[in-house]
């Protein structure tokens, strides 16, 4: 089917949701409160005939939250996405998707038993044809309506609590702009209020995982409309680098020949139209970016406030940040000094880990630099160079991840900003997805990075690296346990001799000991460590 054929069709069905399942984008799913639509392999919600998943309430977490956001009951996004719906498909073994319909990240096949590892590899090093085609790949995106999902043009109590739906078609790439912008964009209180200190996609621990799943979906959107099942998103290392080498004709755009701030005309990516770069006009009018166009890309790397980011990172900062041991930090925001996430993140000092919200470092310093549509957070991802850089990015917690190789439990629980806590689901994404999950190894999910690539490990030294890894993390407790185990023995048997020596002195109607005292020596006492 042509794209036009394809945009003409979907244009004349039933405007539904965004970042939801258009299933579920109508009156009956919203009020119901309930997104478990049928897999077409058997017709049965969630596939339950053929044990692919079940409908199931969701569960919430109930850890509490940090001080930054004082309200309750206000934002849609609160305790995502029971706003929505409070019961969608819970998939078995490796199934996921809204109707668990596809595989996990990582795995494929018809029963998705099949492992994959694919690999991301540096833009600079794809060949001629290879370069070509990813970019032919990201147009034909932004000219495709997707056919899944949708945009919410409304918030629920705009929508009368679901009983008049308001939402929109989108093309597959204005999809991923408009869920970033959702995730970071303000809170509507009510009047002319909104409240800014609010952002379920940065500026606290979710702000990798986050990132982490909207690559692996966006790279799965491509996989599905061009029907290249290995296509990877290529990264761009910037580390040293002494101006925008992806700005060019070849690649992601050069500079226009009269107007600094826009792109050259030999690019198609300069007749792109960006979206929901307008938050102050949606604070005003107390209402949600549309996806209606807002005019070119605007791009002028290099010519940004010197004085907040002077040069592009280095790589002498890239390895402090990965010397920090600790993933995150006091107030788990961009105030949190020491902490890995907001190092990389930009917030805090890549020399020193301090927090400095005046300077913009490593992540932050890049965006900051393109001095365009990628500068302001909530519609950067209009830009392009948008999925080269965060898909580096991601390669810097990857490298993190394999380096310190922390435990789950490392990810905090409890108290982060809202959203952020290691239990909640992100925001806007429907299947479900908790930012724990990807707190993980990029392997595990499928993916690998080209210049962080290893000798595989035999298959012995693969089944003994998780349990001599769970050695390593509770070594500390196991020592602290032989100390506890060396006193309380040592107590116990004091005590013991002290009752010999008393009974010894006792009078002779006192009755024997059930043992010899020798056989003492024979006993040992355990601690419960």
């Amino acid at each position: 089917m042509s794209l036009f054929a394809m945009g003409f069709l979907l244009g004349f069905l039933q405007l539904s949701t965004a970042q939801f399942p258009r299933v579920c984008a109508n009156t009956q799913s919203l009020l119901k409160k309930e997104c478990c639509p049928p897999w077409d392999g058997d017709g049965s919600p969630c596939g339950e005939l053929s044990n692919r998943g079940t409908c199931q309430n969701i569960l919430l977490s109930q850890a509490p939250l940090g001080p930054q956001f004082p309200f309750s009951g206000v934002d849609d996004r609160e305790d995502w996405p029971s706003v929505f719906y409070n019961r969608t498909c819970k998939c078995e073994g490796n199934f996921m998707g809204f109707n668990c319909g596809e595989c996990k990240f990582g795995f494929s096949g018809r029963n998705c038993t099949e492992r994959q590892l694919r690999t991301r590899r540096n833009i600079f090093q794809l060949t001629t044809s290879e370069k070509d085609k990813f970019l032919a790949y990201l147009n034909l995106a932004k000219n495709t309506p997707n056919q899944d999902y949708v945009i919410a043009t409304g918030t629920y109590t705009q929508m009368n609590n679901g009983s008049n739906p308001m939402f929109r078609n989108i093309n597959v790439y204005d999809l991923f702009v408009w869920m970033h912008y959702y995730a970071s964009r303000d809170t509507l209180l009510g009047g002319s209020n909104v409240w800014r200190d609010i952002d379920f996609a940065h500026e606290a621990p979710g702000f990798l995982p986050w990132h982490r799943v909207f690559l692996l979906l966006w790279e799965r959107e491509i996989q599905k409309i061009t029907g290249d099942e290995n296509f990877t998103i290529p990264y761009w290392d910037w580390r040293d680098a002494e101006d925008c080498a992806v700005c060019t004709d070849e690649y992601m755009g050069g500079r226009h020949p009269t107007n600094p701030n826009l792109l050259s005309p030999a690019s198609f990516f300069s007749s792109w139209q960006v979206i929901c770069t307008r938050s102050e006009e949606y604070n005003s009018q107390q209402a949600l970016c549309n996806a209606t166009s807002e005019g070119p890309i605007l791009r002028n790397p290099g010519n940004n406030d010197k004085s907040r980011t002077p040069r592009l990172p280095s790589s002498a900062e890239v390895e402090f940040c990965l010397s920090l041991t600790q993933y995150e930090s006091g107030s788990m925001d961009k105030m949190a000094n020491y902490s890995f996430r907001n190092t990389l993140e930009g917030f805090a000092d890549p020399r020193t880990a301090i927090s400095n919200t005046s300077q913009s470092g490593l992540h932050n310093a890049l965006h900051i630099y393109m001095n365009g549509s990628m500068s302001q957070v909530q519609g950067s991802a209009n830009d392009p160079i948008f999925v080269l850089h965060h898909a580096f990015v991601d390669s810097i917690f990857e490298q993190w991840l394999r380096r310190h190789r922390p435990m789950l439990e490392v990810y905090p629980a409890a108290n982060a900003p809202i959203g952020h806590n290691r239990e909640n689901y992100m925001v806007p994404f429907i299947p479900l997805y908790r930012n724990g999950e990807f707190f993980k190894s990029s392997r595990e999910l499928g993916y690998d990075y080209e210049y962080l690539q290893e000798p595989a490990q035999n298959s012995f030294e693969e089944f003994l690296v998780p349990y001599l890894e769970q050695a390593r993390q509770i070594w500390a407790w196991l020592v602290g346990a032989a100390v506890i185990g060396g006193i309380v023995t040592a107590l116990l048997t004091g005590l013991v001799l002290a009752c010999q020596k008393k009974r010894r002195g006792t009078a002779s109607e006192i009755q024997p000991l059930l043992i010899e005292s020798e056989d003492y020596n024979n006993i040992s006492y355990q601690s419960n460590f």
